[in-house]
């Protein structure tokens, strides 16, 4: 949560956050216009969530999904 413009609350890009709205967990991949771009951990379209419906994932939520991003990438051809 610095100096990002993204609003209080909001980690900064790259950050795991959490819609309130629908409970969905992303990874912060940036702005568009007022909204907050997340990304799903295992892959899939990004969404766009207004700031005040964004909030920082708790330590378990962050690490179950870098857990799904670490076990997407072991499943892509090399």
């Amino acid at each position: 949560m610095t100096g990002d413009g993204y609003g209080p609350g909001v980690p900064e890009a790259g950050g795991f956050a959490v819609d309130a709205r629908d409970g969905r967990v992303g990874r912060v991949a940036g702005r568009s216009g007022p909204n907050v771009r997340l990304r799903p951990p295992g892959g899939g379209p990004e969404w766009e969530c207004p700031p005040e419906a964004v909030r920082p994932a708790s330590p378990g939520v962050a690490l179950r999904a870098r857990v799904t991003e670490i076990n997407r990438e072991g499943q892509l051809p090399r």
